[in-house]
């Protein structure tokens, strides 16, 4: 039997790159999937990719930051599933810069997304897992949530609370039997390190002891981990998925 079977995942940010290969991961381990990104392209693209693994899909266009829309985007996915099993709050955004000159506007755009998103999807699935009395909630961090960096002070700040908040929900859910743990991701590659100069890469693959940059398979290996049997014990913990780079 798979590890998720017949089970219903919601993933955020699921349109590419990590939420991609989470939501790939789950319906490969049997889970039915709902897909939610920014944009109705991305979100069906990837529905589909579900689909075609045997699973059903939903594709959800949906602002993560906009209260309204994850309220009925929650309204929506409990109305034609019935229930959700297990959270993913994975959409994140960078608007890098040095604080001195950092706007307000790209201050807030990461912090709406990365923190608030969480906290809203959460909050909108969190009274069904209530209800049910079972659930597992994983929020993708960062290692920058971790040690910090410099140019990315909202970054950073996005997801050291992505952990506090993990925490906190975790000790508020635990008697309902919901798991809340949160996953740090180091360097992946994705499209947000794609950018990278070679002598920036080269210069990060010095830090890392394992000496490469991940996979979002990786970090999809330990999501289902943390959503898997196995993990029925573990809550309010933060995986580190990063090559070693922070120990």
């Amino acid at each position: 039997m798979k590890q998720l079977e017949n089970q219903i995942a919601v993933v955020t940010g699921a349109g590419r790159g990590i939420g991609r290969a989470i939501a790939l991961k789950f319906a490969s381990e049997g889970a039915d999937v709902i897909c939610v990104s920014r944009t109705a392209e991305n979100s069906e693209k990837v529905a589909a990719e579900v689909r075609a693994l045997g699973r059903k899909a939903w594709a959800l266009a949906a602002d993560v930051s906009d209260a309204a829309a994850v309220s009925t985007a929650a309204e929506k996915i409990l109305a034609d599933c019935g229930k959700v099993d297990i959270l993913v709050n994975n959409a994140g955004v960078t608007r890098d810069g040095l604080l001195m000159r950092m706007s307000e506007a790209d201050w807030d755009a990461v912090l709406n997304t990365n923190l608030r998103g969480a906290f809203l999807f959460t909050k909108a699935l969190t009274r069904a897992f209530v209800k049910q009395r079972s659930g597992r909630i994983i929020s993708v961090a960062s290692i920058i949530g971790l040690v910090g960096n410099g140019g990315q002070a909202n970054y950073a700040a996005s997801k050291a609370g992505l952990i506090g908040f993990t925490k906190s929900i975790a000790k508020e859910l635990g008697s309902r039997n919901i798991t809340v743990n949160a996953l740090a991701p180091g360097f992946i590659e994705t499209d947000m390190t794609a950018a990278l100069s070679a002598e920036l890469k080269t210069d990060l693959l010095k830090k890392i002891p394992l000496n490469s940059l991940g996979q979002p398979e990786d970090i999809a290996n330990a999501a289902l981990f943390l959503a898997s049997p196995g993990a029925r014990y573990i809550t309010g913990q933060v995986l580190t998925v990063d090559g070693g780079m922070v120990m």
